[in-house]
């Protein structure tokens, strides 16, 4: 077990692309220079999941709690095999974790799988800089300062760029579970998610790109669409594969796709000043009014009044985003939040359950 990370500090920069500097020193991969989107994430515990999440493919990851790294890391909080992030920003990386569960302290977690990070930071100013300039590219490294303004500079950031194709996986892999049977489509699906689904079905998994005509091959009494990183309209293929699907079997989509399900539906999608990157978001349910607390990550929403033949069915309460819809001609519904949680609260567990509920409907 790992049990310190390293003494010796290097120092470090991270620059943004409108020429923000900030000062600490590296953590993690040694690296001159990485680039990134840069973003902010609000969770106070659960680093290990936001980092292997694949929806952060692209994307450098700013925590604005400012302890990081307090109970090491082990092999079951990982959402994916490994982080498919551009990097880590953190106030404080502690310098000895403490819990019976830690396989491995964070830093050299992060060494490990070749991603790097720079710590001592001041992360309230910088996510007070996102909040009022939004999410950009950004460079960091022990590279000098031109060096890295240049990176920045030339980082193109996510928009327009198919970053499914970085994390879908190779090919079709079964997860064995309940009665039915489920196929997911690997946008960059989470392991929690997979385990919600298993509960419920057997899950075969298929790469994003997989025809829908091979989707219905297999008979399945649903289809997933799983969270995934970048712009929903740089998804090859997604939209049409999706368009096919509806009313051929029950749908359900989460986060990306949500998205996609709202682009298939001839609906319209746009990027967020700064996304929504945390575990204690505000949803209200349409039909009640219930407020559900959500675990959230995504830059990009579906924009309202695009889409006919749906209704609302949740909102966020922050800023009136679309966080749900459901569809009145078909079986589909899909949501932009996290569910499963990992990390966050369960108060929108019960949507597995719905899903379960209509495919059983539908059968």
């Amino acid at each position: 077990m790992s049990g310190r990370r390293r003494t010796e500090p290097v120092d470090a920069l991270l620059v943004l692309a409108d020429g923000t500097v900030f000062e600490g020193e590296a953590i993690g991969a040694p690296t001159p220079v990485a680039t990134g989107e840069v973003v902010f994430n609000t969770v106070l515990s659960g680093y290990q999941e936001v980092i292997t999440d694949p929806s952060y493919a692209g994307q450098i990851i700013a925590f604005t709690y400012p302890h990081i790294g307090n109970y090491g890391v082990n092999a079951h909080d990982a959402e994916a095999a490994r982080p498919h992030c551009r990097g880590v920003v953190v106030r404080e990386l502690t310098r000895r974790h403490s819990s019976w569960r830690a396989e491995e302290h964070l830093d050299a977690y992060l060494a490990r799988h070749g991603v790097p990070g720079i710590a001592g930071v001041d992360t309230r100013r910088l996510t007070r800089h996102i909040r009022e300039a939004g999410s950009m590219p950004a460079a960091f490294g022990t590279a000098p300062e031109a060096e890295l303004k240049a990176a920045a500079a030339a980082e193109p950031g996510t928009e327009g760029i198919d970053l499914v194709a970085t994390v879908t996986c190779d090919a079709p892999y079964t997860v064995p579970g309940g009665p039915k049977r489920v196929v997911a489509y690997d946008f960059g699906i989470k392991t929690t998610i997979l385990r919600h689904l298993a509960g419920i079905a057997t899950v075969e998994v298929v790469p994003a790109s997989t025809p829908a005509a091979e989707v219905l091959e297999r008979r399945p009494d649903g289809v997933f669409l799983s969270n995934g990183p970048g712009d929903p309209a740089a998804v090859a293929g997604a939209a049409g594969n999706i368009r096919d699907l509806l009313g051929e079997v029950p749908v359900f989509g989460i986060c990306l796709g949500h998205q996609l399900l709202a682009e298939a539906l001839g609906g319209e999608t746009h990027k967020l000043p700064f996304g929504h990157h945390g575990g204690n978001h505000p949803v209200r349910r349409v039909d009640g009014g219930a407020v559900e607390i959500t675990s959230q990550n995504h830059n990009y929403a579906v924009t309202e009044g695009t889409i006919t033949g749906c209704e609302v069915t949740h909102v966020n309460l922050n800023d009136g985003v679309i966080e749900g819809l459901r569809c009145l001609d078909v079986p589909a519904f899909g949501v932009q939040y996290h569910p499963e949680a990992g990390p966050g609260p369960h108060d929108a567990r019960y949507l597995f359950d719905e899903f379960a509920e209509l495919m059983e409907r539908h059968r």
